[in-house]
């Protein structure tokens, strides 16, 4: 941890210090990690959005085993997304614009709604490697530009992280074809990021199409589930609670993208 990212909190703050360095590490907030090398964004994580290798291998743009192999070659050497350019599998210009396509998406969730910056790692380097950097202040107006149009279109942050579910009678007929194709993947217990994943989407494209589909009275945050009523207690004091299904079917998600 430097000094100068001591003195502030917020995350769009730590990095502004951190850039003024010129520092490389990884910087850990509520929604995810931005990575820096030299003051400079090279890759942002977030549990909201897709991964670069979830949105390459849905898409067809690199097969499931060309991806997985050139993490197990270039993983420990921070080398993955040169091996996929070296090995013939993505051109350099594709995996440049994926790149930074999901470099934004997840800056979104990590930046728009600037919560406390948690922990900074110096010299930590993300496995992927080095592909385009951008400067901080490029991200960060970038995410703030994002929150004002979605909030435009539709002003509740929900959306973009709650499970969502149909307003009863909600028809896919007569909408535009993304627009449509995004309506069908709602579940009611799929989120957002979950909804971009299976459609190989960006998320933020897909966070337009949701909140348009709130705006037209179609899609909602779905409500919490009902907290289960209490058990009586087994013989030895030992209460068994039923688990949440919702939450253990996206762990288990998480485990097989992973």
């Amino acid at each position: 941890m430097t000094t100068a990212w001591a003195a502030h909190e917020t995350t769009s703050a730590a990095l502004g210090a951190l850039a003024a360095e010129g520092a490389t590490g990884a910087l850990s907030g509520d929604r995810g990690i931005v990575y820096l090398s030299a003051g400079r964004v090279v890759h942002v994580e977030s549990a909201f959005t897709p991964d670069l290798g979830a949105l390459l291998t849905r898409s067809g743009a690199v097969p499931p085993d060309g991806w997985w192999d050139a993490v197990d070659r270039g993983g420990t050497q921070h080398r993955v997304g040169h091996r996929l350019v070296d090995s013939g599998r993505l051109a350099a210009g594709a995996l440049e614009v994926c790149h930074l396509g999901a470099l934004f998406d997840a800056a979104y969730f990590v930046l728009a709604h600037d919560t406390r910056a948690h922990r900074f790692r110096p010299g930590a380097v993300h496995w992927l490697g080095a592909v385009r950097s951008v400067p901080v202040d490029v991200v960060v107006r970038e995410t703030g530009r994002r929150r004002a149009l979605l909030d435009r279109i539709w002003p509740d942050a929900a959306i973009d992280t709650a499970p969502l579910t149909r307003v009863r009678d909600a028809r896919a007929a007569g909408l535009p074809v993304r627009r449509s194709r995004t309506l069908t993947q709602v579940d009611g217990v799929r989120t957002a990021a979950e909804i971009a994943s299976a459609l190989a989407c960006r998320t933020y494209h897909t966070l337009v199409e949701l909140r348009r589909l709130a705006a037209a009275g179609l899609v909602t945050a779905a409500s919490p589930a009902p907290a289960p009523a209490a058990a009586a207690p087994e013989p030895g004091g030992v209460v068994w609670d039923d688990p949440d299904t919702a939450l253990l079917r996206r762990l288990r998600d998480a485990l097989e993208a992973l």
